[in-house]
């Protein structure tokens, strides 16, 4: 019988590693080996591979979203901080605001958007607050309006630029009761719940 040839050998080798991999790996998970507690964190191998997917992928498709003109007017910040307390704070924290319980329990931790914001295109930021992001706690918006969103994205960037407790607080202050227009749609928001005292019988 003649010998195999160095590339049968080496093919030969490389398919039985992979069997023996894939068999491991489905062992290793359906022993329930594999811990997917939040309290539990991930390799390093683990990381490296999710930040980098999570990067390239937020990266090519936000190509060719562009953003709306006067993005940094008035009105988009007014819009985005009534967003951004309603909807992000609980989260992210905010000038003055510390990031809420549920925050606390989030593998991986919700970054301080005044810094991570940075890392990201206007467009980035809009894909990501529209979409989500899978594997983490960041829930996808799309429900909501693309004006809300890219108002958001211009809070966001006034928020980077160093934004102080005084001025988050008199932008909250100034700004929920324009109509709650963070809503889906755009619209109003639902009608307040009757108070008690509505349902108590008459007296006569």
């Amino acid at each position: 019988m003649p010998p195999r040839s160095p590339i049968r050998a080496v093919l030969a080798t490389l398919a039985a590693t992979t069997a023996m991999v894939i068999l491991g790996g489905g062992i290793f998970i359906y022993a329930g080996l594999f811990n997917v507690a939040a309290t539990d964190h991930h390799w390093s191998a683990t990381s490296w591979l999710m930040q980098t997917a999570r990067t390239r992928s937020i990266a090519a498709h936000a190509r060719g979203i562009t953003a709306p003109p006067g993005l940094d007017s008035p009105a988009n910040l007014a819009m985005g901080v009534e967003h951004f307390a309603a909807h992000c704070a609980v989260c992210h924290g905010a000038p003055g605001v510390p990031k809420g319980e549920i925050a606390e329990g989030l593998y991986p931790a919700p970054p301080d958007l005044a810094v991570a914001a940075s890392s990201y295109s206007d467009a980035e930021l809009f894909w990501i607050i529209k979409h989500g992001i899978k594997l983490t706690g960041m829930p996808a918006w799309a429900d909501h309006s693309d004006a809300a969103i890219w108002a958001t994205v211009a809070f966001l960037r006034k928020l980077q630029s160093g934004m102080t407790e005084q001025q988050y607080g008199e932008l909250v202050k100034a700004n929920m009761p324009r109509g709650m227009k963070h809503q889906p749609g755009g619209g109003a928001p639902p009608p307040a719940a009757p108070s008690p005292a509505e349902h108590a019988p008459h007296q006569h």
